[in-house]
């Protein structure tokens, strides 16, 4: 199995948020995530302006992404561009392809912006970092989630893994439905042996995993497409709740 080289902290850290209708959606988690990584690990203060200035970069866009990066020093750049609608809360058969790598302790709780050792192609596969004993981390591009019966299984926010904000949103949706949540170890085979496998990313929502190395997963159930319709809810009901303020 294929073990992934450590990032260059050097490259800075970044975030990458969903712009709905010209609205970035989610702002304030990301840009607090932002400035919490800045401070631990360069000792840096978000740099000023940066809602504004990614509120004004999202105007036009009706479905974008938008990648924010911030350097060691200070050092801002953006990038916008179109999302495809088919890749947004994406169908099973357009969901991703997994395949194992190992990342021993993982890649942490920062978001880095040398994406190299990652080392993946759009048509390819994703990859799923794992830990020692095939305990299941994170995907290169999203939080992992197992369905099991009506139950949600993921990792530990723990410090090895990125605490995403549409990870937040999911487990805080759920919980409002009364659906159980368990954060915890997370293996390999208990991916192979679910009722579904979904990732959650701040962009594509959630998504429903079509094959891990290979193996097919099962279709997700009405468990998974209720989260995404109540994620998506709140996605575009918080977008007009901002914009109204």
């Amino acid at each position: 199995m294929e073990t992934l080289p450590t990032p260059d902290r050097e490259h800075g850290l970044f975030e990458t948020l969903l712009v709905l209708d010209g609205e970035p959606v989610a702002l304030d988690p990301h840009l607090d995530r932002l400035g919490a990584g800045l401070a631990a690990v360069f000792g840096a203060e978000l740099p000023a302006g940066l809602a504004g200035e990614a509120a004004e970069r999202a105007r036009g866009h009706e479905l974008g992404r938008m990648r924010i990066v911030v350097t060691p020093d200070g050092e801002v750049s953006f990038a916008t561009q179109t999302v495809d609608p088919l890749t947004f809360f994406p169908a099973q058969e357009r969901g991703p392809r997994l395949r194992s790598v190992r990342c021993l302790g993982g890649l942490g709780a920062h978001k880095w912006a040398d994406r190299r050792p990652l080392a993946e192609t759009p048509s390819g596969p994703v990859s799923l970092l794992l830990d020692e004993g095939d305990e299941v981390l994170e995907a290169s591009r999203g939080n992992v989630f197992a369905i099991v019966g009506q139950a949600l299984f993921t990792p530990a926010a723990d410090g090895r893994i990125l605490p995403g904000t549409a990870r937040a949103a999911v487990i805080e949706i759920a919980r409002e439905a009364g659906i159980e949540v368990r954060e915890g170890r997370l293996g390999r085979d208990e991916l192979l042996g679910a009722d579904g496998v979904v990732l959650t990313g701040s962009v594509r929502g959630i998504e429903p995993v079509h094959s891990l190395d290979g193996a097919e997963l099962p279709l997700c159930d009405e468990l998974s497409q209720r989260l995404a319709e109540r994620l998506r809810r709140r996605w575009r009901t918080g977008r007009l709740a901002a914009a109204r303020s």
